[in-house]
């Protein structure tokens, strides 16, 4: 009888933990990513050069910086595994820019973007936005 409501109980609580997993992976919040990729790769783009953009006495860049590396890990999470999008010309460009980024933000995590690194970046994450924008 004790068997029983032991096989029971681990039962009812794997049951339990499949329920937790299937609706967390499921809660569908992927923040301000649409699932459209012009339309996040254009977000994205945007946002990172104006973060990158703030000055380093800013009293807003720190969370600046902190929201700009969960938008990056987001939109590459999204985006890295869709084989329609990681073999475009505008993908590979913002995943350079992005990778870069979040590099320094990882290495360096008090100091503001270095002026070259803040040129490179711009640069690619315009070119990515007008290639996404023309389809490439």
């Amino acid at each position: 009888m004790a068997a029983g409501w032991r096989q029971l109980k681990a039962a009812a609580l794997a049951f339990c933990l499949c329920i937790c997993l299937l609706l967390t992976a499921c809660s569908g919040s992927n923040g301000p990513l649409t699932g459209n990729y012009v339309e996040d790769t254009v977000a994205v783009a945007d946002t990172l050069i104006a973060t990158i953009s703030l000055p380093a006495d800013d009293p807003g860049r720190s969370e600046a910086e902190t929201s700009a590396r969960a938008l990056i890990n987001d939109y590459m999470a999204r985006y890295r595994p869709q084989r329609q999008v990681n073999g475009l010309a505008s993908f590979t460009t913002m995943q350079t820019a992005l990778n870069s980024l979040a590099g320094h933000y990882a290495n360096y995590p008090n100091r503001a973007v270095p002026d070259a690194l803040r040129e490179r970046v711009s640069k690619e994450l315009k070119k990515a936005e007008t290639g996404v924008v023309r389809g490439a």
